[in-house]
């Protein structure tokens, strides 16, 4: 395990409603629409020496409403698009599961975080977590990194109809990618 003074901190991105669009269960790679700011966010975010991992709950494969192999298409066409804009993803992880498999990946726990910490030598505690549904606030709570919910996606309804029932609140709410990424450059490392 690298000395705790090598550890960096990350950026973890939900993908579908914050980087992409939200169009429910994303089962055809035509479907998938990126959001125009995206790739200058990241490409904002890769130019200060964050590593922009993507963390994505994906149970659509569980219910078999499409294979495995749909998302990792769309995650090499995800890729391929921010290339082509000059943005970088470090690592793209994704649970399969449904709620009901109990699995340690799906979000809000914390599997694919840890994963990708020790495979990045990476400070959960000094990262951020940013994200259209209360599932990513509560994934960064439990990592101790700060959150940030988008109003992309379900964000804007998840503020309107459940934060008043939140146990804790996001560290920020942002318009979208964009001003997420501008508040975490601003942000002491």
């Amino acid at each position: 395990m690298p000395e705790p003074q090598s550890l960096r901190p990350a950026v973890f991105l939900d993908r579908d409603g914050t980087i992409a669009e939200e169009v429910g269960y994303l089962n055809h790679a035509s479907r998938f629409r990126m959001f125009p700011f995206a790739a200058a966010a990241i490409r904002c975010l890769n130019e200060t020496g964050f590593p922009v991992i993507v963390v994505s709950n994906q149970s659509g494969v569980g219910r078999g409403y499409f294979p495995e192999s749909l998302v990792k298409t769309v995650n090499e066409l995800m890729t391929e698009q921010l290339a082509a804009s000059g943005a970088r993803i470090e690592a793209t992880y994704y649970c399969p599961h449904t709620s009901a498999d109990n699995c340690d990946c799906r979000k809000p726990k914390t599997g694919m975080l840890d994963r990708a910490a020790r495979e990045f030598s990476l400070d959960l505690a000094r990262s951020f977590v940013v994200g259209d549904r209360y599932g990513d606030i509560e994934l960064a709570r439990h990592v101790r990194a700060r959150s940030i919910l988008v109003r992309t996606g379900y964000g804007e309804g998840e503020l309107a109809w459940h934060s008043a029932k939140w146990p804790s609140q996001p560290d920020f709410v942002a318009e979208d990618l964009s001003k997420a990424a501008d508040w975490i450059l601003r942000q002491p490392r």
